[in-house]
Parts: C-alpha cells; sequence; structure tokens
C-alpha cells in the first residue's frame, strides 16, 4: 500500500508538471497574500470567474496593507459578482489582523492563519501549502473525489469528511515539505481536469491503473444522500439581487427602491435583515440603505 501510494504520488506529481493551468497565484512570484486572495475567492466559485476578479483584486490592494487602508465597502464593490460577497468583507477584515498583529504580511503557521476572519482549516492548510511550501493535509472537494476513488473505490467522498477520510489524507501526503506542497497541487488539479464528478476522463488519467473505483468497473455511489444546491427562488438569490442594487449605487438606496428588486415582501425583507446582520449593507437615515463605510 506505501509503495503503491508512493508511485501514485510519483505520477500525479508529473502529470501536473506537464499539464497543470499556468494560473496567476501559481506563479513564481506569487506572494502569500495573493495566495490568500485566491483561495477565498476560488471557495465555491469557478477558477474562470475568478481569474480575472482576481488579477483585478491584486492590481488594487497587492498587498494587506493597500486593502486594510481602504474601505469595507470598496472591496464589497470590488467583490462584483462573485457571489458569497461576505468573503469580501473577510479579506478586508483579515487585512487588517494582518497589519495589525502580523507586521503587514500573511502568518506563516496554521494556528496564526487560523486566526484569521473567514479561514478555515481547509484555507489555513492550503495557504501553508501553496504559499509557504509547508506540508499540510489539505482537503477539497478534487481532493476528495480523486482519494475516494483512488483508494476507497468510491465514485464519491461522503457528504461530511470522516475520521477514516481524514486518516487517509494523511497517509496520501508525504511526509517532506516541497513534496506534500507539489502532491496536495497535483492531486487538486487531477479532480478539476481529469478526475471530475460528472465526466471523469480515466482513458488520461495517469493512475488509472491503480485507482480502486476504475480497477471495480466504476460503481455507482450507495452512500449517504449528496446535497445538491438550488439558487432560483432563495434567500441567496434575493440576497444577491439586493446586493446588487445597493453595490452598483454610490448613494444611499431607498427602501422603495428596494422593493422593486423582489417581489415577496417577507422574503425580501428576512434577506435584507441578513445582508446587515452580516455586516454587508448598513442603514442609513430615511430608510435608506448603503454599503459599510467604517474601516
Amino acid at each position: 500500500m506505501i509503495l503503491a501510494m508512493k508511485t501514485a504520488q510519483s505520477c500525479v506529481i508529473d502529470w501536473f508538471h506537464a499539464h497543470a493551468r499556468d494560473l496567476p497565484w501559481r506563479a513564481p512570484d506569487r506572494t502569500p497574500w495573493g495566495v490568500l486572495v485566491s483561495e477565498i475567492m476560488l471557495a465555491q466559485t469557478p477558477v474562470a470567474r475568478v481569474e480575472p476578479a482576481w488579477r483585478d483584486w491584486m492590481q488594487r490592494w497587492p498587498t494587506p496593507a493597500h486593502l486594510a487602508s481602504d474601505q469595507p465597502a470598496e472591496a464589497i464593490r470590488r467583490w462584483d459578482r462573485l457571489g458569497y460577497p461576505r468573503r469580501a468583507l473577510w479579506l478586508h477584515q483579515s487585512a487588517n489582523a494582518c497589519v495589525e498583529h502580523f507586521n503587514g504580511e500573511v502568518p506563516a503557521t496554521y494556528d496564526e492563519l487560523r486566526t484569521l476572519p473567514g479561514v478555515g482549516d481547509y484555507t489555513a492548510s492550503a495557504v501553508m501549502s501553496f504559499a509557504y511550501g509547508k506540508r499540510a493535509v489539505v482537503l477539497d472537494t478534487n481532493v476528495r473525489r480523486v482519494l475516494a476513488r483512488m483508494w476507497a473505490g468510491s465514485q464519491f467522498p461522503s457528504p461530511s469528511i470522516t475520521i477514516s477520510e481524514q486518516s487517509l489524507a494523511q497517509q496520501c501526503t508525504p511526509a517532506d515539505d516541497a513534496t506534500a506542497a507539489q502532491w496536495s497541487a497535483a492531486a487538486m488539479e487531477l479532480g478539476a481536469l481529469i478526475c471530475t464528478a460528472a465526466t471523469p476522463a480515466c482513458g488520461e488519467c495517469p493512475v488509472s491503473n491503480v485507482c480502486a473505483w476504475n480497477l471495480a468497473g466504476q460503481p455507482a455511489y450507495d452512500g449517504p444522500a449528496r446535497k445538491t444546491q438550488k439558487f432560483t427562488g432563495t434567500d441567496r438569490q434575493v440576497r444577491g439581487k439586493l446586493m446588487a442594487a445597493i453595490r452598483t449605487s454610490h448613494e444611499p438606496v431607498s427602501r422603495a427602491q428596494l422593493d422593486l428588486v423582489w417581489p415577496d415582501a417577507i422574503q425580501r425583507e428576512r434577506a435584507l435583515d441578513t445582508l446587515i446582520a452580516d455586516g454587508l449593507v448598513d442603514p442609513v437615515e430615511q430608510d435608506h440603505f448603503s454599503l459599510p463605510a467604517t474601516k
């Protein structure tokens, strides 16, 4: 098993060096700040949408200090339509934390990274690996799917990360920093480009000959039901429409204007309340609303 893992790791890393996408946050001159920005942006958002937004963001705010000196409203406005705009506030708050507590730099340890707003286990591990080249177990959706198929023989991983899955990921992550960082990036890329959820290209996979799922005849997933995300008609859709109306206006938006955004008054008010609670919208005088203005 150990020998098979090492062989598979080597094959996947070699494949990555030959086929990896040329993404700006992987460039030799990347900074830890650039990696953190990319990881926050990439959460639940496709690379094709993130890349131009990342370039625009980094041109305006190339360091945490640059973003910390600007208003949170500008971060939300520049976030535009990436979705889940709370992430823009997290980045602004993280920039402030970097300036106030880490001499303007993105912290280099797991525990310190976890103190940044919006940074959980995955993001902290990803920054450790991709920014600092340290060994970390990086488990995103793509890596989980690759491991589930390659070693567990399952089409998909379980809906939530299990103890056995964490143990497997630990075993699969090489011991030395440099190889571990390469493996994490390579496994993620393999899941994104080859070992995809809907149409895996097993004929192009560098480890199809050792993949337990492929060797078993690609049996259909029979585990716990996997959640599917709906969007149309949800509070998330309403939040997006309200945010678009407020974000695109440089003047406070009246409640009457927001009433035109969504016909269901109860759902509209509920969505607006959550935006205010999340700090994405500020109520101002005379029943108007704007993006947050304080630093």
